[in-house]
């Protein structure tokens, strides 16, 4: 037979608010502060520490002249306690948040060609709003974003496509620009035609949806490389191999530094791509869902007067 974990049937000797009067007595710096500061009588705060070391059978302080500091046990125990209390904190805020109606978590998924930029930056706003949810992000191409919401298996989507039966508001737009190293064959400056991109190799990024049927409109070439992230694509292209559609915000620098040129299409060299946001269920989305649509609104700036829904 298997033996009990040790402690796996004890009962819990010291109470929470008795590692808080300790934790408080050593901010404070003495017994009567610190009653002062937790709005009880500095007989009940001692009260609570002494009861702790009693049962713990532990000293937690020791008297060094007219003060009470803490002994090499304490200074060990106070630093797991205050872990310990940090975690009893986040439990009790977690538990009004759903109390409140809010999720414990909520799940965004994103194409990668969005700007991330004022993803982030949206993020870490609604993180500081609610701390206690937990956010997944994951990063799609094409099909994957539209796959997952019509599966149920995230909340929200920003992608340039979404699935029949999904309304989205319009976000923001992405500029798509054709580019190459500079000492690609394509990168003369000659003004190039559908032709001339079909007889050289092009960088793709694969399409992250199980059917992976999209194709967004960008394939220009039979001879192709398929990678599975924009920035493989990017070091691709600034080794010298290939050409590709890649967003203008993740390689602005390298068309400023010279890395990267645009190339000189007959059909255009920059496309505008419009950006939609939905969720999988507005009508009952959670005051966090709620709260993170709002927070990617505002940092990317949509308006009510920009393009309609969809």
């Amino acid at each position: 037979m298997g033996g009990v974990p040790a402690g796996a049937g004890s009962l819990i000797r010291v109470s929470l608010e008795q590692w808080r009067m300790l934790q408080a007595v050593v901010a404070a710096g003495g017994f009567a502060r610190a009653a002062e500061q937790v709005h009880k009588s500095p007989s009940s705060v001692n009260h609570a520490v002494q009861k702790l070391e009693e049962r713990l059978g532990v000293e937690v302080f020791e008297v060094q002249g007219r003060k009470a500091v803490l002994t090499p046990a304490g200074e060990a125990l106070l630093r797991r306690a205050e872990h310990l209390l940090e975690e009893a904190a986040e439990i009790e805020a977690l538990a009004g948040a759903l109390a409140a109606g809010v999720e414990s978590e909520v799940r965004l998924a994103v194409d990668q060609i969005l700007p991330r930029g004022p993803v982030i930056q949206a993020l870490e706003r609604f993180s500081r709003a609610y701390p206690a949810t937990r956010v997944q992000l994951e990063e799609v191409v094409l099909s994957g974003g539209p796959e997952l919401l019509r599966e149920g298996r995230v909340d929200i989507l920003i992608a340039p496509e979404l699935p029949g039966g999904y309304l989205g508001a319009w976000l923001t737009d992405q500029v798509m620009v054709c580019v190459a190293h500079p000492g690609h064959p394509l990168a003369d400056g000659r003004r190039l035609t559908r032709r001339d991109l079909q007889a050289q190799r092009q960088i793709v990024v694969r399409d992250s949806g199980e059917q992976q049927a999209g194709e967004g409109g960008w394939l220009e070439a039979d001879q192709r490389w398929t990678v599975s992230h924009m920035s493989t694509a990017r070091e691709i292209l600034c080794s010298g191999i290939g050409f590709a559609w890649l967003p203008l915000d993740r390689i602005a620098e390298d068309l400023a530094q010279g890395r990267l040129v645009e190339l000189n299409l007959e059909a255009g060299t920059r496309h505008e791509v419009p950006f939609y946001m939905a969720h999988a269920d507005r009508d009952r989305a959670g005051a966090a869902s709620q709260a993170l649509m709002e927070a990617l609104e505002a940092t990317f700036g949509a308006t009510p007067s920009e393009p309609p829904e969809r």
